[in-house]
């Protein structure tokens, strides 16, 4: 673990002498400088979002509370949650991890006054939409908080089928304007809201970056003012789904897997995810071997 989380720090190291002296982001908040090459076309840079009042720590108001009820209720069942590895649906000690990175998530985010947190990876399977799944439920056993976990990976959806969620949800419909939300959401207890998709969008590209998808999210928070909002982004490096999207966000998270994602990967995501909103961290996933005191199963997280 030490080799690895080494081997990051000297490649944004790297980086930095190759930027003219400019510093690298080491906390949430901060961004990467970055050049292009000569042969490559320049990306732009979106707007950063602007910080939120944060509202988490009020207690939930009739009126939401009615809403959310509104929502068809669900409830999963806990053999195969445990079998899929959603270890925070029960809580206790093989939650530890996921319980210990929703207190600094929400830390940020109450500092920040943030509110939409993308979840992402550079590739496939490295274990975002689990590691999604897993904070979500996590974020649950907190009653005054109100949670809505949308899935945006609408090229390989899988959140349903790993929560056993038969409902035919097709949430990319409401992204594209033809549905209205509660039709394609469902509610986990009183305070945590699933958005899925029971099949792969035609179109998720062109959704993505649709100039009308900041008005869904906007209603989407009016219509539930949701205290934290996390998206099941797709990974990074298979497409520019992700990109399209991260302008809309105010920080990014990103899942990583031991032994197999490469140093290079996590530098280069790094840098396109500073360019569009503010990088919260990096977890490493899949970690077979860890050295004492490293239990949590996470690393690099910024404070």
């Amino acid at each position: 673990m030490e080799r690895i989380r080494s081997a990051i720090e000297k490649a944004r190291a790297e980086r930095q002498r190759n930027l003219e002296g400019q510093p690298l982001p080491l906390s949430a908040g901060q961004t990467v400088p970055h050049e292009e090459p000569a042969n490559t076309p320049a990306i732009a840079k979106a707007p950063k979002p602007e910080p939120r009042p944060a509202v988490i720590t009020q207690m939930p108001t009739p009126e939401r509370t009615d809403q959310w009820m509104r929502l068809e209720g669900f409830q999963p069942k806990p053999a195969l949650m445990k079998r899929n590895r959603i270890v925070s649906f029960e809580g206790g000690q093989n939650a530890v991890s996921f319980d210990v990175m929703r207190t600094r998530l929400l830390q940020q985010i109450r500092a920040n006054g943030w509110k939409r947190v993308a979840i992402t990876s550079p590739g496939s399977s490295c274990g975002k939409t689990t590691t999604c799944l897993n904070l979500a439920f996590s974020l649950a056993r907190q009653p005054e908080l109100h949670t809505m976990l949308v899935e945006m990976d609408m090229r390989r959806p899988s959140m349903a089928k790993t929560i056993g969620l038969r409902k035919q949800q097709m949430f990319a419909q409401v992204l594209a304007g033809t549905e209205v939300p509660e039709d394609h959401m469902v509610r986990y207890g009183t305070n945590l809201a699933i958005a899925t998709n029971h099949r792969a969008a035609a179109n998720p590209a062109e959704l993505l970056m649709n100039s009308r998808i900041g008005d869904v999210l906007s209603d989407l928070e009016d219509r539930y003012d949701p205290d934290v909002m996390i998206f099941d982004m797709p990974p990074m490096l298979a497409g520019d789904d992700t990109l399209a999207f991260l302008g809309h966000v105010d920080c990014a998270l990103l899942v990583v897997a031991a032994e197999s994602t490469t140093i290079k990967e996590v530098d280069l995501c790094e840098q396109d995810i500073a360019r569009q909103t503010n990088v919260l961290g990096v977890t490493m996933n899949k970690c077979r071997y860890l050295e004492e005191g490293q239990g949590y199963g996470y690393y690099a997280y910024k404070d």
